[in-house]
């Protein structure tokens, strides 16, 4: 199986320029709320790991149900380099959004809570960092599975050839997200996402073990998604694309609440 690469320069021009430039205001605004409300939950939960772990998760979900169709819902670095691997979105695209729109809307989310937060309230604005006995590596590795799950979900719940599956995704990805926080957020944060770490470091000067928030999920991702592709992906029915069975079953849908209308009709009659 294939994957082709593109530049993409051409979506900076025409009719694609502003269908990107709506993609990164979308990613801009997810990652500040998933920053913003999440974080939020750090400063206040007091060790209590379900709490911080529904609010990401949550975040995610009202996020990638919102602006999911605008920019695909990415407000993730380890998301956007596990779908450029794949060749599903070109370099340039992939770039603007993790520098242009996911890091600096996690700067700016976490900026705005620090500037509403009293500071004897902001608790280290939720800034990830390695539990005390946590080697780098094992952080790495920790890291590593938080972004190939999530990738690994996006992937599955976005295939072409399962579009039912797409009516669950923005949930199933949220859960993930919970999944994942659930499991190690004591032991690493459970960043799953290099720009929200960055959000907070880059507010919180607090740079201690930050590549590992950048490596480990994006690798994570990268193999989550060559996987995913080679080995998992679902096929193509035989004699019909996944577009083809998708029209059928609408047109039947269509055809059966036609018959239902034209039924009342004649019962009033």
């Amino acid at each position: 199986m294939g994957t082709s690469y593109k530049l993409g320069m051409d979506e900076l021009s025409g009719r694609s320029s502003n269908s990107i430039w709506k993609a990164l205001v979308a990613e801009f605004i997810g990652i500040f709320i998933l920053n913003f409300f999440g974080c939020a939950a750090c400063t206040h939960a007091a060790g209590d790991k379900t709490l911080i772990s529904l609010a990401f998760g949550l975040s995610v979900f009202m996020v990638v149900m919102s602006i999911g169709h605008i920019s695909g819902g990415h407000i993730n670095p380890a998301v956007t380099a596990g779908l450029l691997a794949a060749g599903k979105v070109s370099i340039v695209r992939a770039l603007l959004y993790v520098v242009v729109a996911q890091c600096a809307g996690a700067v700016a989310g976490t900026a705005s809570l620090k500037a509403l937060l009293p500071e004897a309230y902001q608790n280290g604005l939720g800034n990830t960092g390695l539990k005390e006995n946590v080697q780098d590596m094992q952080g790495l590795g920790i890291e590593f599975f938080l972004g190939f799950i999530l990738v690994l979900c996006v992937f599955g719940v976005c295939d072409e050839n399962k579009p039912d599956s797409r009516f669950v995704a923005p949930l199933a990805i949220g859960m993930t997200v919970t999944l994942g926080h659930l499991g190690v957020v004591e032991y690493t944060g459970s960043s799953m996402n290099p720009a929200r770490s960055f959000g907070t470091a880059f507010i919180g000067d607090n740079w201690a073990n930050h590549w590992i928030y950048w490596a480990g999920p994006i690798l994570g991702g990268i193999c989550a998604s060559l996987l995913y592709c080679q080995v998992f992906k679902a096929p193509q029915p035989e004699g019909e694309s996944a577009s083809e069975r998708y029209r059928v079953a609408a047109d039947e849908k269509e055809a059966y609440n036609t018959h239902l209308k034209l039924k009342y009709i004649d019962e009033d009659a």
